[in-house]
C-alpha cells in the first residue's frame, strides 16, 4: 500500500468509528443524546427527601445568595431561560404568587440556564420579576440538582430539606398551594 493509501486509511478509519458512536448515541437515547428539554408538561417527579444542596448564586443586577442563608423559609428555586416559551407562559404566575407571599417566610430564587445575561435581563423586567434571580453560566447548580429540563421547580422546606420537585409551567394555584402545604408543616 502506498504512503496516501496509509494516511486516508488512518484517517478515514477514526471518522468512520466517531460517525458510528454518534449513530449509536442517538439511536439509543431516541435522539436526544443530551437529555435536556423543555418540559410543556406539569409533571410532579420524585426527589430524594434530604439535605438541598447549599449554593451561592452571583445574581443578576449585584450581589450573591446563598441557599443556606435561607434556613428558616420556605424556598422555591426556579430553573428556567428567557427562549423558553413555557417559562414564559408561568411567568406571570410565579410573580403574582410571589407578592402574596411577601412577608411571610418564603423566598422564591431563580436560576438561568442555558442562556445569557443580556437577554435574562431583559426577560426578567418585561415579565416584572423582582424575586432573586442569578445565572448558572457552568450548569454547576442545575447538575447538582440533577435537573433535566426547563421550567423546574424545586421546593425546600424551613429545615433545607428538598421536599419536591415539579417539571413543566406551574399555575397559580399549584404553587400557592404547595407553598401552603410546605408552609404548614
Amino acid at each position: 500500500m502506498s504512503k496516501r493509501g496509509w494516511i486516508i486509511l488512518g484517517g478515514g478509519v477514526p471518522i468512520l468509528a466517531l460517525i458510528a458512536l454518534l449513530a449509536w448515541a442517538s439511536i439509543r437515547s431516541g435522539g436526544n443524546p443530551g437529555g435536556l428539554v423543555v418540559n410543556s408538561n406539569l409533571v410532579e417527579a420524585e426527589v430524594d427527601a434530604g439535605a438541598a444542596r447549599d449554593f451561592e448564586l452571583e445574581l443578576i443586577g449585584g450581589g450573591f445568595l446563598k441557599l443556606s442563608d435561607l434556613r428558616g423559609k420556605v424556598v422555591m428555586v426556579d430553573f428556567w431561560a428567557s427562549w423558553c416559551p413555557p417559562c414564559r407562559v408561568e411567568a406571570p404566575a410565579l410573580v403574582k404568587v410571589y407578592r402574596e407571599f411577601q412577608g411571610q417566610p418564603v423566598e422564591f430564587v431563580g436560576v438561568a440556564l442555558w442562556d445569557n445575561v443580556g437577554d435574562a435581563e431583559v426577560y426578567l423586567r418585561q415579565e416584572g420579576v423582582t424575586y432573586p434571580n442569578g445565572f448558572d453560566a457552568n450548569g454547576v447548580i442545575a447538575i447538582d440538582y440533577g435537573v433535566r429540563g426547563i421550567p423546574e421547580k424545586y421546593f425546600i422546606d424551613r429545615d433545607g430539606t428538598l421536599v419536591k420537585k415539579l417539571s413543566g409551567p406551574l399555575t397559580e394555584a399549584v404553587l400557592r398551594d404547595t407553598i401552603n402545604e410546605l408552609l404548614g408543616r
